[in-house]
């Protein structure tokens, strides 16, 4: 059963809310990221969070991270080693796998395949149009 947010429609289709369908696309893109940093730099789940919020996705945090590390790490995408940390405890290091970096590779250009869809879709609107038409639809209110 869906739930759709008060003064949205039960089809979930309805005024649009930035921090929903950010964190919408976000659900499908961030262990691409996630996988990206790794081949980019091996690293701890707390410096993977500290690099997503550089690069602007600064909503994810420790509890969405390592439970995907977990599932990467299950399906064979990454693998982890614990290292030595000049402060506490051993900390584990994530890494891509082979696989992982085939993956990623494949899903880099699954992205770019889509991104170049979605720019064609929308390319022909401008914001101005954009903002038109939503400036009329609250006439017809």
């Amino acid at each position: 059963m869906t739930h759709a947010h008060a003064g949205a429609p039960a089809d979930g289709v309805g005024p649009p809310d930035g921090g929903d369908r950010q964190t919408q696309l976000l659900r499908g893109v961030l262990d691409m990221c996630l996988l990206a940093l790794l081949a980019e730099q091996p690293t701890h789940g707390y410096d993977l969070v500290r690099r997503l919020g550089a690069i602007g996705l600064d909503t994810v945090s420790y509890g969405t991270i390592y439970p995907l590390l977990t599932r990467m790490r299950r399906l064979g995408l990454v693998r982890d080693e614990r290292v030595e940390s000049p402060s506490g405890p051993p900390r584990k290091v994530y890494a891509p796998t082979p696989a992982g970096h085939q993956v990623l590779r494949g899903w880099i250009g699954q992205w770019r395949e889509f991104v170049a869809i979605v720019d064609a879709a929308v390319a022909d609107v401008s914001s101005e149009q954009a903002n038109s038409v939503e400036a009329n639809e609250g006439r017809r209110r």
